[in-house]
């Protein structure tokens, strides 16, 4: 079984910081692409930051200069640090990873609970 953790989350005055972090547990292989979503107006969730395996990055228009996505493939967690957050940032978080459970003979993509952000002004 795969499951994947978010924490940070929390209440933060529009200009602050937060930081989340991703953890994935389980009977892991391997893990690829690792990336934060949100919902969005007409979406289901919306990409936020993406990174691979690799340490390739890519970022919604919205939060690009503001947020960064890093991970530690030792750790299997990703994070996210936003700064300069704005109301409009305020939303529940979701992790997703492309994960290769050893157990499984394909990669499946795996959620997380979700954590709150919510930004006053």
């Amino acid at each position: 079984q795969v499951q994947l953790v978010e924490s940070g989350g929390g209440f933060v005055q529009a200009g602050g910081s937060l930081r989340l972090s991703c953890v994935a547990s389980g009977s892991i292989l391997a893990i690829y692409t690792m990336g934060w979503y949100r919902p969005a107006p007409g979406k289901q969730r919306e990409l936020v930051a993406g990174v691979t395996n690799g340490g390739s990055t890519n970022y919604a228009g919205a939060v690009k200069g503001r947020f960064t996505i890093s991970r530690d493939n030792a750790k299997n967690t990703v994070y996210l640090q936003m700064n300069s957050l704005t109301p409009e940032d305020t939303a529940v978080y979701y992790c997703n990873g492309d994960i290769r459970p050893t157990s499984y003979a394909r990669t499946i993509g795996y959620w997380g609970q979700g954590t709150q952000v919510t930004v006053s002004s």
